[in-house]
């Protein structure tokens, strides 16, 4: 993939950047692999808002996919690889040798035509797209929609250009490090899959404009301090104020900004051997 820019003809033309989808090789997905999607806009049952800043924005349809892998050593072959409206990564479309068609998170360099299987108990090739157990990967190699419990599925590292890294196996479990740079552990029986996730440029998109980001059903975001006092803890004042507290607060009057929110005593704790890097501000 690459990011594609235009000449500046308008102010948000000059600012933003556009994906270029040269990698896509199939326009329509497959209609039994689909579903349409209920919009609820961050609101609850009761029709109250929940989580703000959402509503609006282009309909889309649920692809299905695959993060279980568990047709095991059934060969497969790529189909084709395909937009997927609500992820940022690429997704392929994957034929088995019996006839069924899946999804699956398509890794980074992968190509039509290629051959990809998922094992539980064989070695198989160490190659981009197969899955197998962590225990079956050797330490070092790139891997990516890792399970946390064995046969639920992969959770971790699903975003675009995401990948992390085997570190070593010790015993009933696997020590891998995020993209986040946290090293944890993870049972080796855990299925993952080989390689990094695709669409590594998304990251380098500039929106430009705030149309856009309505186009993906977000709603504008205004600061706390430009509000009313009815509103807002930081709100009312004359003219440019500051806050006029001694921590920033949220609109439900909860401390903000830089504030860890992690559970005390979160069951897995006992197994991050070390923290994420906190973002500087």
């Amino acid at each position: 993939m690459a990011v594609k820019k235009y000449k500046p003809l308008t102010p948000a033309r000059r600012k933003s950047s556009v994906d270029s989808f040269s990698d896509i090789t199939a326009k329509k997905s497959v209609k039994k692999l689909t579903k349409s999607k209920k919009r609820i806009s961050g609101r609850n049952v009761r029709g109250k808002i929940t989580v703000r800043h959402r509503g609006g924005g282009a309909k889309r349809l649920v692809r299905l996919i695959d993060f279980k892998r568990d047709k095991y050593d059934i060969p497969a072959v790529v189909k084709s690889i395909e937009y997927d409206p609500n992820r940022n990564a690429r997704i392929a479309l994957l034929v088995y040798q019996d006839g069924e068609k899946k999804y699956i998170i398509a890794p980074d360099g992968l190509k039509v035509g290629r051959k990809v299987i998922s094992s539980l108990e064989k070695k198989v090739e160490v190659k981009r797209g197969n899955a197998m157990p962590l225990k079956n990967i050797p330490e070092g190699t790139m891997i990516y929609n890792i399970e946390l419990t064995p046969g639920k599925g992969g959770q971790l590292v699903r975003g675009a250009g995401g990948s992390a890294q085997l570190m070593a196996i010790e015993g009933k479990y696997a020590t891998i490090k995020l993209p986040s740079s946290e090293v944890r552990k993870v049972l080796k029986d855990c299925l993952a899959t080989i390689g990094s996730v695709s669409n590594p440029d998304f990251m380098n998109i500039r929106w430009g404009k705030a149309g856009r980001k309505r186009h993906l059903g977000i709603r504008p975001t205004v600061r706390g301090k430009v509000m009313n006092p009815v509103d807002h803890p930081h709100g009312g004042g004359e003219g440019r104020q500051p806050i006029g507290m001694k921590h920033p607060k949220t609109p439900w009057g909860k401390p903000a900004l830089g504030v860890k929110t992690r559970k005390q005593k979160k069951y897995s704790d006992k197994l991050i051997l070390k923290r994420r890097k906190r973002k500087k501000k």
